[in-house]
């Protein structure tokens, strides 16, 4: 049987990504064309004023006009391409303006998602591959570490229980950590105690929908958690290979965030793993990490490279051109 050519964009509140993939539909597999990633900040700025900048409105129309070009030297069907919008998008204003520049730019309505529906897509992505031979107990508790949000699911062979809280990298970032419009650097110890409160409450509140002790695995998903990953790993580049499916002990999470958090941003940006949009929000995000497993009482942290993009492809590769979401 032939496969299944789809394409998936994942527009987050730090990052815009694509997958170009075949899935074929007997076994489920899923094989990449082209995987790539975009930071745009589409959230600046949206948890204080409520509305998405121009300047981020505009940086992200020009990875659409990108991608638009990938999708179509790849030949993808216009009803087998999917654009998902999370966090940021969901709390703005102007939301409307940003539908219809994606919509023209690329063809397609982008489909503005739940914290409950980008849960169960983060958890389909993360989760497909995991078959039981690796050792890993069940439930998986997957975490997906996002700019403006945090998506907490629990399950086994379907969603159980879920859960989407307002403890992303980025927002935390705006939130504690910028002062008269500039990152303290490094952050003051008051300043990681009020991130550390901020994040232990929404893990209070996620708590209250999702048996957070429960969780057999932690898996843990987004740019936040590889980029921890990988300096745990001491990689000396970003190499997706060897950070998928890696197993970080709790002691390395905690080494790492205490050296991003008592870093400069120009210690931080010299790391070989970062991506320069992550530089000033990273801390937030490990920290983030740090107190999940704290909380879980979690030894490790199984990372994954796939996660809500692998999701909306397999989505739309299920739904025969009809809107899944």
């Amino acid at each position: 049987m032939t496969t299944t050519r789809v394409a998936a964009i994942d527009c987050g509140t730090n990052s815009i990504r694509l997958l170009v993939a075949d899935v074929d539909p007997e076994t489920g597999a899923l094989a990449d064309l082209d995987r790539r990633m975009r930071i745009v900040r589409l959230g600046q700025g949206v948890d204080r004023t409520g509305r998405l900048a121009p300047e981020a409105l505009e940086r992200t129309f020009a990875a659409c006009r990108e991608y638009a070009g990938v999708i179509g030297e790849l030949g993808v069907p216009a009803g087998r391409v999917r654009f998902v919008a999370t966090s940021a998008s969901r709390d703005a204003e102007n939301r409307a303006d940003f539908v219809r520049g994606v919509r023209d730019l690329l063809g397609v309505e982008p489909v503005v998602i739940t914290g409950d529906q980008e849960a169960a897509l983060s958890f389909t992505g993360a989760t497909r591959e995991l078959t039981g031979d690796d050792g890993l107990l069940t439930p998986y508790l997957v975490v997906d570490i996002g700019g403006g949000s945090t998506e907490f699911v629990l399950g086994a062979d379907r969603v159980e229980a879920a859960r989407s809280v307002d403890i992303g990298c980025v927002r935390l970032t705006e939130r504690h950590v910028v002062r008269d419009g500039r990152p303290v650097d490094p952050p003051t110890p008051e300043i990681v105690a009020a991130l550390t409160a901020d994040i232990d409450a929404a893990l209070d509140e996620a708590s209250r929908t999702v048996p957070l002790e429960r969780a057999g695995t932690l898996v843990g998903l987004a740019g936040s958690v590889t980029t921890v990953a990988g300096m745990a790993l001491g990689l000396a580049a970003y190499d997706p290979a060897a950070i998928h499916h890696s197993r970080i002990g709790v002691d390395q999470v905690r080494a790492v965030t205490r050296r991003l958090l008592e870093a400069t941003h120009a210690e931080r940006a010299a790391v070989p793993v970062m991506h320069e949009g992550r530089v000033d929000v990273i801390g937030a995000g490990a920290l983030v990490l740090l107190r999940i497993m704290e909380r879980v009482g979690a030894a490790e942290v199984v990372v994954s490279e796939h996660d809500i993009l692998d999701g909306i492809a397999f989505a739309a590769a299920e739904a025969a051109g009809e809107n899944p979401l």
